[in-house]
């Protein structure tokens, strides 16, 4: 990392010529379908053939004349900066090789389907190490990884970190069903170990843990409403299961998952932490058992796990989250605009970022825009700041209260009322 993590700023995140320098820490890319074969194994490359003749792609976005933003690095660049933005978090986006899908959301594979999707995700990391490389200091590449052989995914760990990916990794769900270990089991220590040892933060990404629901319209209602409690599951996973008491330098990223959940659910959390511990100090109980070598096996209390540990993608923060921000922890958070996504903010982030933050104090937004993810991700300030001296917002611009919506967003940043939801 270019700098302590939660021991004072490496970046200010607000560049030269009263302008912030402006980092998603929220941004999507992968390659289109047939140009993933070079980056296979070659023993796979007649099952890829065979594959790919025969795959539907399901998603509108990457069948139409915009897909390339996905893999067209210039566009990208200049479509980001006329946004306003000088380097992004890169999520995956497009259909990895053998998937069903867009793996963010795809489930577990079967044992009888690992080897093919496993080989599937590593050709997606080697692609994403190459297009980072052609915006150098500007893109901080996701890996992504499977958890069914741990052994094997701390391997692609080391190797993407050697390869130049500087997002850290891409954390699998576990949902219901999945056939999983659960996230708070000892089986992951090593993965957590080694992105400790390395420095390789841990990003769980909204949408990436809920269980199969159908296709029925109240299954994808229900969905909305359930898919961020079920990618929230990851911290309680990791706080009550002692991953950051053996792994004291473990990061944890929580993106596009909300914000304005966190205090409620600390409270939650150090709520029966605190219950539990105390009940089993006591004459045995139910409730005792519940709590027995609880503290011993986590440690710290879950608000302060959170404090040393963990941070949010706060994707497209809306206004009614902005007064939780002390809250949540100002140094925790990280604004992110979902390019090329349709519910991103893009080519709208300046209006994003000032119907949130206009108001606020500029070492707040500098912080939040920028600041915050060049020192989660590495990111050279003093790379992108003449960048952002160019290309960035104005302090004044951002300062000003947006009155008027405008009329082509599709971002939920823009839609009218919305309050802080208990999760």
């Amino acid at each position: 990392m270019s700098g302590p993590v939660n021991g004072g700023p490496a970046g200010t995140g607000s560049g030269e010529d009263g302008r912030y320098t402006v980092i998603s820490a929220d941004c999507h890319a992968g390659a289109d379908l047939l140009d993933y074969k070079p980056y296979l194994e070659k023993r796979y490359h007649d099952d890829f053939d065979a594959w790919a003749a025969g795959y539907v792609n399901p998603y509108e976005d990457l069948l139409a004349d915009t897909a390339d933003r996905n893999w067209n690095s210039d566009r990208r660049l200049a479509e980001l900066e006329a946004d306003g933005i000088v380097a992004e978090v890169v999520f995956p986006n497009t259909i990895p090789p053998f998937f069903p899908s867009a793996s963010l959301m795809a489930p577990a594979p079967s044992r009888q389907e690992y080897d093919r999707r496993w080989a599937g995700l590593r050709a997606h990391n080697r692609w994403l190490a190459d297009f980072c490389s052609l915006a150098p200091g500007r893109r901080a590449g996701v890996a992504q990884i499977l958890l069914n052989d741990v052994d094997e995914a701390v391997r692609e760990v080391r190797r993407t970190k050697e390869a130049g990916l500087t997002g850290g990794i891409l954390l699998p769900g576990t949902p219901p069903g999945s056939g999983l270990p659960e996230l708070y089991s000892q089986v992951y220590d090593p993965l957590w170990a080694v992105c400790a040892e390395l420095d390789v933060p841990v990003n769980h990404h909204g949408g990436s843990a809920s269980p199969p629901l159908g296709e029925e319209p109240a299954a994808r209602a229900v969905f909305m409403v359930e898919t961020t409690w079920f990618s929230h599951r990851a911290l309680w996973h990791l706080v009550f299961g002692g991953a950051f008491r053996r792994h004291p330098g473990l990061l944890l990223v929580l993106t596009e998952q909300g914000s304005g959940w966190i205090p409620g659910v600390l409270e939650m959390l150090d709520y029966y932490h605190g219950r539990l511990v105390a009940a089993a100090t006591r004459a045995t109980t139910a409730e005792s058992r519940f709590g027995a070598g609880l503290a011993a096996s986590m440690g710290r209390g879950p608000s302060e796990v959170w404090r040393d540990n963990c941070f949010v993608g706060a994707s497209f923060m809306r206004p009614h989250e902005v007064p939780l921000r002390d809250r949540i922890g100002i140094d925790k958070i990280m604004w992110g605009s979902d390019y090329p996504h349709d519910e991103g903010t893009t080519p709208y982030s300046r209006e994003g970022l000032r119907i949130a933050y206009a108001g606020l104090t500029r070492a707040e937004v500098a912080a939040m825009a920028g600041g915050n993810a060049a020192r989660v991700y590495g990111f050279d300030t003093a790379l992108l700041d003449p960048i952002a001296a160019v290309h960035g917002p104005t302090v004044a611009e951002i300062a000003e209260p947006l009155t008027d919506i405008p009329p082509g967003a599709t971002s939920p940043a823009f839609a009218p009322g919305g309050s802080v939801r208990v999760w």
